[in-house]
């Protein structure tokens, strides 16, 4: 299937301006901002409890890592499933409406390694710093 055929499959004929904004809208309120992205990712490599979430995203905060999964999970994005036993154990995980855009999030960061290699090549024979562009 072409790129234009996807995009025939999803986009009005005549095209709704309106609805389409809508929909980007709705889609960057739920997985939007500087934390849900990381969040996934890092449910995605394995990680389930609170701590080793918190851990593996550098710089978020516990109370931000705490209000970012209850967004999350009233989103339907992931679940958190506490076990009774001694201590409590919670585990959060990504639900399948969460994997429904995993092939978008997989194209975000070819595109973002991508860009930071271009802006890199663009910038480098300049002698320029990307003070934008961290170097991890």
């Amino acid at each position: 299937m072409t790129k234009q055929e996807k995009a025939a499959g999803i986009i009005s004929n005549p095209r709704n301006q309106k609805e389409e904004v809508q929909a980007l809208q709705d889609t960057i309120y739920v997985i939007g901002g500087k934390w849900k992205l990381p969040i996934i990712n890092s449910l995605c490599n394995g990680n389930k409890r609170f701590r080793d979430i918190e851990r593996s995203i550098p710089g978020i905060t516990t109370r931000m890592l705490s209000r970012e999964l209850k967004e999350m999970e009233a989103n339907q994005l992931v679940k958190r499933t506490v076990t009774p036993d001694s201590p409590v154990l919670v585990e959060y995980t990504v639900t399948g409406y969460c994997r429904s855009f995993g092939d978008i999030i997989l194209e975000m960061i070819k595109w973002g390694k991508q860009h930071r290699e271009k802006i890199k090549d663009i910038h480098y024979g300049n002698n320029y710093n990307a003070g934008s562009i961290k170097n991890d």
